[in-house]
């Protein structure tokens, strides 16, 4: 297992990442049909993303269905093989990365306790053949973290933490509602007290009442646990409540990346304005979606240029022939249109 440390990908000394994501790709090939099947392309679902997640910050990473926000946090736990790129990860604080894409399945074992995932799906996620306290107890289990007494206390403990009661051990998923199985499986994630959590569209499938409720304790959990997360999402009021920093993804690159007011008060990106746009607004009288939108770009099949270009309003012969690049256009603002200041 090699270790890396700042100098390695760039980072800074005086407030060093905790997670620091450099040229991230996922590539899914596309074949021909017929007997052969030989490679004809590649849908890329993660193009070069880079980016930085700090000690108890929350990250957001917004974009329409199909963007790449789902394949970008599940490569980067190596639920998916990387294609290319690197994600260094710090579990201890000390210094001391390593790089998720070169480890090997054993090597990825004990990083598994730094680093977990709120699935999207609080159905599915579940095993309907376990009770609750072997789903949450499991994770302790295979590690070999607790047994007997300390074990059953352990569960008993994060259950207390999400606002379930312990008596609830001996239950099975059905006899939840989505809300109460969502906060099971946030219990899974954070029996082993990690460093960082992936919430990967952890609100999206529950009532409008019951997100308020799992938000509220994902920012709670924040504070007491000192946690990280990336929190994907679709909904832009969940995102402005609960992140620090949020990243805009389009056709599988991040297109803005900035501290969450600023991003919702001053957007650079053209993208990240139509996303705005379409969020509703509780106003008859103000029309916010765009008259016409477009189609979300194809990973198989992307333009030269800036992929968003069929789509934007701005865009001129410059933007269909090259690719921007992200480009500081305020300190930790991040913009990759070639006229966002403008």
């Amino acid at each position: 297992m090699n270790i890396y440390n700042i100098d390695d990908f760039g980072g800074s000394a005086v407030n060093p990442p905790l997670l620091a994501v450099r040229d991230l790709c996922k590539y899914f090939p596309i074949r021909s049909r017929g007997l052969v099947r030989r490679k004809v392309g590649d849908v890329k679902a993660v193009d070069h993303v880079s980016f930085d997640l700090y000690r108890n910050e929350t990250l957001g990473l917004v974009g329409e269905s199909g963007c790449g926000k789902s394949t970008t946090v599940r490569t980067i736990l190596r639920a998916l093989d990387f294609t290319g790129g690197h994600a260094y990860f710090d579990p201890e604080g000390n210094g001391r990365y390593v790089d998720f894409g070169e480890l090997t399945a054993h090597e990825l074992v004990p990083l598994r306790r730094a680093a977990q995932m709120i699935f999207q799906d609080p159905f599915s996620s579940l095993n309907p053949r376990m009770t609750i306290g072997g789903i949450v107890a499991e994770p302790l289990v295979i590690h070999g973290l607790a047994r007997g007494k300390a074990l059953e206390e352990r569960v008993d403990e994060i259950l207390v933490k999400v606002g379930l009661k312990p008596e609830y051990k001996t239950r099975y998923p059905h006899a939840f509602s989505g809300g109460q199985r969502q906060r099971i499986g946030i219990a899974r994630a954070l029996v082993m007290n990690p460093k960082f959590v992936v919430a990967d569209e952890a609100v999206s499938a529950l009532d409008v009442s019951v997100q308020a409720q799992v938000i509220n304790l994902l920012d709670d959990l924040k504070r007491e646990m000192g946690l990280s997360y990336i929190f994907v999402a679709h909904d832009l009021g969940v995102v402005r409540h609960i992140c620090d920093r949020v990243a805009v993804m389009y056709a599988g690159r991040i297109v803005e990346l900035a501290p969450t007011e600023e991003l919702f008060e001053r957007p650079l990106h053209p993208y990240t304005r139509l996303l705005l746009g379409s969020a509703p607004i509780p106003d008859p009288d103000r029309r916010t979606l765009p008259p016409n939108p477009g189609e979300v770009a194809d990973a198989g099949n992307l333009p030269a240029g800036c992929a968003f270009a069929p789509r934007c309003p701005y865009a001129t012969a410059v933007c269909r022939k090259e690719r921007p690049e992200l480009r500081t256009m305020s300190p930790l603002h991040l913009a990759s249109c070639p006229f966002a200041e403008q």
